[in-house]
């Protein structure tokens, strides 16, 4: 359940003039369920809301419909039913990419994408500020994205994360858990 934070940030952006854009590498869907526009959220490495044919029968990916696996706690394997392909009638898997994942159906992440970079090209007179929160080093996907949109729009960075903050560039870094740092910026003067 998204925590109070993401509500604040949605009423946030929505406040600016041409309102906000998430870029996240979780894929819980917690930015929706805070109320953020389906249309302006960009996952990029999938979301567990959606699922796609585990063989690869098609390359059709549909929504999970809410559906829950119950998972045996001795053996931590999920008890069947299985989430099936409506095509093939074989194993779904999540629609996430994963370390060394072939078969990862990217079209959704891919015109997600294509919305936020249309967005993008129409801040030209902007002064933009991206609010990276938590990304880290080891998977740096948030990260490269952060800093590439602060070199193309010119604008500055505000990281944060309790362990890895720095930046190089425009921007500053926190060294803030979110909730803090959403807290002190969105009460800042």
């Amino acid at each position: 359940k998204p925590h109070g934070g993401f509500e604040r940030l949605r009423v946030y952006g929505a406040s600016r003039l041409k309102g906000a854009f998430v870029f996240t590498s979780n894929v819980d869907g917690h930015f929706q369920r805070a109320g953020f526009p389906e249309a302006c959220v960009v996952e990029c490495h999938g979301s567990i809301r959606h699922l796609q044919c585990f063989d690869g029968c098609t390359d059709s990916i549909w929504e999970s419909g809410g559906m829950s696996l119950v998972i045996d706690s001795e053996t931590m394997r999920a008890q069947a039913p299985l989430p099936s392909c409506p095509h093939c009638g074989g194993l779904a898997r999540p629609n996430i990419l994963m370390f060394g994942d072939w078969g990862w159906i990217g079209e959704r992440t891919w015109a997600q994408d294509a919305r936020l970079q249309a967005w993008l090209r129409q801040l030209d007179d902007c002064r933009v500020v991206v609010l990276e929160i938590g990304a880290g080093t080891t998977v740096a996907t948030v990260r490269r994205f952060s800093e590439t949109v602060v070199k193309q729009t010119n604008g500055k960075l505000i990281r944060v994360n309790p362990r890895e903050p720095e930046i190089d560039g425009p921007g500053i870094g926190l060294r803030m858990r979110a909730s803090e740092a959403i807290e002190w910026l969105l009460e800042a003067p």
